[in-house]
């Protein structure tokens, strides 16, 4: 209803407005532009309502506009100012002429564009206060949620720092627990803290590429402790990855994939290596005879999830290729980390 009212009912009641301070707050006698002839004043009328209605609109456009576009004060009243004083000038150039020539006067004309125009530039202040209140309004609203959303999420980085340090200890436990002969087991221990210790301490928001490399020799390390003796490993790093800057956990869930699906001749290719400035990761592994047709190493959440973290992180700075063959499903991943490359 509100809207209603501001955008409908409010340019023909401005029309109304400027047509009294034109015919009555002016000398009537002097004035000849707008004669007392009653067929005169209702044709003009609903002539200054529609060039209202177009002003109005126009002016709705020119706010957003402008709120959008972040353009100085200054500026923009000087446009809207200069619009303002031209449209008048051709209303009034319009009425005045074309409906009464014989008394066309330049002087009535100056008049009414002294007498409408701040009515109208007024009108626009109004309606850029309304505008601008709005946006501060929103943004405060915005502003709100964020502080909220950054409490919310803070006490549940509080709620969560307790759980890693009862994992830790918990581990801690088990390690001096075992039998001091037990050598492997101890070393399986020590392994898995040193993985979680990395996911979970020593992420920053991008890590060197050789610490993401160590992790995943750690981690390849540990899943070859579970694995069939029938497998066969081989991994490749090239020597000029060292301090590149990366994202951690990129390549996790690729080699979770391989290392879950891994059948057949039990074997798995990884080879990273740096070409022309960009990180390239190529992963093979083997399938399953039997299950190449029912297994889907590409339709798990993982995947998905990374490849959401990749366009977000990488957007048009990376290419991910996955495909399936008969005996082995290959991934390829190059990023370019550099932000100044495309």
């Amino acid at each position: 209803m509100k809207n209603f009212v501001y955008h409908w009912l409010y340019p023909p009641l401005m029309a109304l407005l400027m047509l009294g301070i034109v015919w009555y707050v002016a000398d009537p006698e002097t004035y000849r532009y707008m004669p007392g002839d009653t067929s005169v004043r209702l044709f003009t009328i609903p002539v200054v309502i529609t060039l209202c209605y177009i002003v109005h609109f126009l002016f709705r456009f020119v706010t957003r506009y402008f709120t959008n576009k972040k353009i100085k004060t200054s500026v923009e009243y000087a446009i809207v100012l200069f619009v303002t004083i031209v449209t008048v000038a051709l209303g009034s150039l319009f009425l005045t002429f074309f409906i009464n020539q014989q008394n066309f006067s330049w002087t009535d004309m100056i008049r009414t564009c002294g007498l409408i125009t701040p009515i109208i530039f007024l009108s626009y202040l109004f309606r850029r206060n309304i505008r601008m209140k709005a946006e501060y309004n929103r943004q405060t609203l915005q502003l709100e949620k964020t502080k909220s959303n950054q409490l919310e999420t803070e006490l549940k980085y509080l709620r969560a720092q307790y759980h890693p340090h009862f994992l830790f200890n918990a581990l801690n436990t088990i390690y001096f627990q075992i039998d001091n002969q037990n050598e492997n087991a101890k070393n399986t221990v020590e392994l898995l803290s040193e993985l979680l210790r990395y996911q979970l301490y020593d992420i920053e928001e991008k890590v060197d590429i050789s610490k993401e490399i160590n992790f995943t020799k750690s981690y390849i390390q540990f899943q070859q402790l579970r694995m069939t003796e029938r497998l066969v490993m081989h991994a490749s790093f090239d020597d000029a990855l060292d301090k590149q800057k990366i994202y951690p956990l990129i390549y996790q869930p690729f080699l979770e994939n391989a290392f879950k699906y891994v059948g057949g001749e039990y074997l798995i290719n990884l080879e990273r290596k740096l070409c022309d400035g960009k990180i390239v990761f190529i992963l093979e592994n083997s399938l399953p005879v039997q299950s190449t047709s029912t297994k889907k190493p590409t339709a798990g959440i993982g995947i998905e999830n990374i490849k959401r973290r990749l366009s977000l992180l990488y957007p048009d700075r990376h290419r991910l290729s996955m495909k399936q063959e008969e005996k082995s499903f290959i991934v390829e991943l190059i990023i370019n980390p550099n932000y100044d490359e495309n």
